[in-house]
């Protein structure tokens, strides 16, 4: 269904989108997605951190006390 829209169509839902809502209304609208799309990355890349920093404290060092002073 959506195959057979083509360019004439997407121009004709934008004009009529841009009618109903106006030029502010949908600016404002773009600029709350942007900023949601940079929330989500934001989050995205502090899961990513946290996990290596847990990745990096299981690799520390977990040689017994006892056994180092042996080298």
């Amino acid at each position: 269904m959506l195959n057979n829209i083509g360019l004439p169509g997407l121009l004709l839902i934008a004009v009529v989108v841009l009618v109903l809502f106006g030029r502010g209304k949908i600016s404002s609208l773009m600029g709350e997605v942007g900023k949601g799309i940079t929330a989500f990355k934001k989050g995205v890349s502090d899961g990513a951190k946290e996990l290596d920093d847990e990745r990096a404290e299981e690799a520390k060092d977990v040689t017994p006390e006892d056994s180092k002073d042996k080298v």
